[in-house]
């Protein structure tokens, strides 16, 4: 059954069209990953279907009745509400039910004319029932398993005005979860989410009653999550019933046959007006003038008129250009810590912890929310001092450092100055490399804070392949990227010569890249000689 469709739709932003003519059905059950480019108009789509937006031209329609959901990155609440006040919330109309109840309840309790005391509890009992009904009994439990999920429960009494954007998106996604629209729309879910948190989302999406739309960059939680993949490419929607790994060999092949098909149709119409040509020769030599040869002429002149002429379809998009280079290489021991401690506020974050990591390994740290991740990174950077234990640096060290909040960015320079600040070349040279990394023509002049996240990451990409760090040490490298761009990163991160630690809850790049994993839970490091799957397998066997 269809519960909402698109029907030649399209959507403007200022002067700009951002896709026109799209069509789409989405039927009752459907588990759809909507992917694309960063700015082909995904997160446009969903504000579309959750009819927060009216389309400029074209129809959108929805099964009567029926209810859509979407996660927003920053909803409106009252800044001194608690997490769990606003999670109860949810179920305003059935907590409504309950107070009535307990307010019968009080009235039985002191009624003693039987006749109104029979009512009350007829009425009584219509209100049980309905409470019932709606699941009133499973409120509790159903918010404890999605806060627990969620890692919700030590924000359980902070203001809603006290908590990170991070913080927000996550109990913005819990409310929607509890409220179970038929129609869910997640615009990048898994952003602000640990490992463990993915895992769990995983399988609620599996789970779900409704229909499924996500927007998401993670690869593994597509594959995990979704049998249909909405692919936006140049304003067009193509659609492909398959998960995430097998939609690649898909569309490659689809664009192989699509650019065949093409070439076959420009031969033709080249032979065509070959033909035509030739034609009007012959007609105009003969004595008199062939009209039977010009009307032939006249005729595939229009038969090439009416041909619908097939757009050259694009195999390479324009993709960063990433090549990192490291100028001397460092000691053979890059980084040592040996019985390291560290707490925060009176409260121990780890004990006893210890690593040694040696030129040109790939190291992944992972780790849930609040284990203490970034602060061994901060340890290893040295602005953070461990409170006991030893850590020596190895010689002739070059660090290149990637924060998942890009503080390394001043947000007041443009582009161009904040390139050149960090990468001291000519601005001509400087606009020559970020050109590469697709910051064209007057786009340089533009503000950092003005640049979404996804462009500021390409923006400390370009410096840092530009200073020869023999070490990187990254934090979330792939947030913000799009796809295409992370398997640009991957690719150059596999030909660096030097060392890698990273820290990510991406499951795929961590895999690809990562043969050794540092897990950080419950206070203690334990280092697996294996991808993030096996040291996976090995903790939960």
């Amino acid at each position: 059954m269809i519960i909402a469709s698109l029907q030649h739709v399209a959507q403007t932003f200022g002067a700009n069209t951002i896709f026109s003519d799209l069509t789409c059905e989405i039927n009752d059950g459907d588990r759809i990953g909507l992917i694309g480019r960063n700015g082909e108009g995904k997160t446009t789509l969903l504000d579309l279907l959750a009819r927060k937006t009216e389309p400029a031209a074209g129809t959108v329609t929805w099964k009567k009745g029926l209810t859509v959901g979407l996660l927003e990155q920053s909803p409106e609440i009252d800044h001194g509400q608690k997490v769990e006040t606003i999670l109860y919330d949810v179920f305003s109309s059935v907590n409504e039910v309950k107070r009535k109840m307990t307010d019968l309840e009080q009235s039985m309790a002191f009624e003693t004319n039987q006749a109104k005391l029979t009512r009350i509890i007829e009425k009584y009992g219509a209100l049980q029932e309905k409470f019932q009904e709606d699941g009133g009994y499973e409120i509790d439990s159903r918010i404890r398993r999605i806060m627990s999920g969620l890692k919700l429960a030590d924000l359980a009494e902070k203001d809603w005005g006290q908590l990170s954007g991070g913080e927000r998106t996550k109990v913005g996604l819990a409310k929607l979860l509890l409220t179970e629209p038929d129609l869910l729309l997640l615009d990048e879910p898994t952003n602000h989410l640990d490992l463990s948190a993915i895992e769990w989302l995983t399988d609620f999406i599996r789970q779900y009653a409704g229909t499924v739309m996500i927007v998401s960059h993670d690869r593994y939680f597509l594959d995990e999550t979704v049998t249909s993949i909405f692919e936006m490419d140049q304003g067009e929607l193509i659609r492909y019933s398959t998960n995430y790994t097998d939609y690649v060999k898909e569309r490659e092949a689809r664009l192989l046959r699509e650019f065949q098909q093409y070439q076959d149709q420009q031969k033709k119409i080249k032979k065509m007006r070959e033909t035509i040509k030739k034609l009007k020769e012959w007609a105009n030599r003969a004595n008199p003038p062939n009209d039977g040869l010009h009307r032939r002429a006249k005729s595939m002149e229009k038969a090439l008129a009416r041909m619908e002429v097939m757009k050259r379809p694009i195999l390479e998009q324009k993709k960063i250009d990433l090549d990192f280079q490291m100028n001397k290489r460092s000691g053979k021991d890059v980084f040592v810590m040996e019985s390291v401690t560290k707490g925060f506020d009176k409260r121990e974050l780890f004990s006893d912890v210890s690593m040694h990591i040696r030129f040109q390994e790939r190291i992944a740290i992972v780790g849930e929310n609040g284990s203490g991740k970034s602060t061994i990174l901060k340890i290893i950077l040295g602005t953070e001092e461990a409170d006991g234990g030893v850590v020596e640096s190895g010689s002739n060290l070059s660090i290149g450092f990637l924060s998942q909040h890009m503080l390394e960015l001043n947000g007041e320079r443009t582009i161009l100055d904040e390139f050149r600040d960090q990468v001291h070349v000519t601005e001509g040279e400087a606009r020559g490399i970020l050109a590469k990394f697709l910051f064209y023509g007057k786009t340089v002049f533009q503000k950092v804070k003005n640049l979404s996240g996804g462009e500021q990451m390409r923006l400390r990409l370009a410096q840092l392949v530009h200073q020869n760090h023999n070490l990187l040490i990254l934090d979330e490298p792939t947030n913000h990227l799009d796809i295409e761009s992370k398997e640009v990163l991957e690719e150059a991160l596999e030909q660096f010569d030097g060392t890698i630690i990273a820290v990510s809850h991406d499951r795929y790049f961590l895999d690809r890249l990562f043969p050794i994993t540092y897990w950080l839970a419950e206070g203690k490091l334990t280092r697996y000689e294996g991808s993030y799957t096996f040291a996976r397998s090995k903790r939960d066997s």
